[in-house]
């Protein structure tokens, strides 16, 4: 699926994930209504589409990483309340991101496999895009909140296993709310899918 995408079907789904990164992430840059943030599926989806070539794959994650950071980064200058989470343990979304990604590059995979996408309307298609995604999601949740207790300094610093007794009152949040998107997308792509049949028997 992701190499027959064309370079302008690449630079729109890019372009797509940059706006609704802009419109969830962080400070709102697009709107005052307090969107959850969309990141997680932004990356997974990322990988799954743009993921195809190992040259450019590098490039549009960086790319991608750099867009989040600015956006942190330049909300916080404006608002010092939401740099709170800008410590040492932010980088940390470096790999919690690249989870995401990977996952992406997964599903292209898999994709490959059932000489289907993952969109279809099938148990097997149904099953890969579901565990995948959310599978992801719980390693990029352990990454993230992990690496923010251990390296954040806002905690007492007493090793992987205290750090991991905490945070977890945060997954419920980070895994329903990015099950929604995830769900959106699948829904957008049928629906996208079940008209176009139609616009083309019109036409």
């Amino acid at each position: 699926m992701q190499n027959n995408l064309t370079l302008s079907k690449q630079l729109f789904i890019a372009a797509a994930i940059a706006f609704f990164m802009l419109l969830t992430r962080g400070s709102h840059v697009l709107t005052q209504v307090s969107l959850p943030d969309a990141s997680l599926a932004l990356f997974l989806l990322g990988g799954l589409f743009l993921g195809a070539d190992n040259k450019s794959s590098a490039g549009w994650f960086a790319g991608f990483f750099v867009l989040a950071t600015v956006i942190d980064f330049g909300a916080a200058a404006f608002d010092p309340a939401q740099g709170f989470c800008l410590t040492n343990g932010y980088w940390g979304l470096i790999p919690a991101y690249g989870a995401m990604w990977l996952g992406g590059l997964l599903l292209g995979d898999i994709s490959s496999r059932l000489q289907q996408d993952v969109f279809a309307a099938n148990i097997k298609a149904i099953l890969a895009y579901v565990l995948v995604s959310l599978g992801t999601t719980f390693i990029a949740f352990v990454i993230s909140t992990q690496t923010y207790y251990l390296f954040s300094g806002r905690f007492p610093a007493k090793g992987l296993i205290e750090s991991m007794q905490h945070g977890w009152e945060y997954l419920p949040s980070w895994m329903g709310f990015s099950a929604m998107y995830f769900a959106f997308v699948w829904l957008c792509v049928a629906l996208w899918r079940s008209i176009k049949p139609l616009q083309t028997s019109k036409a």
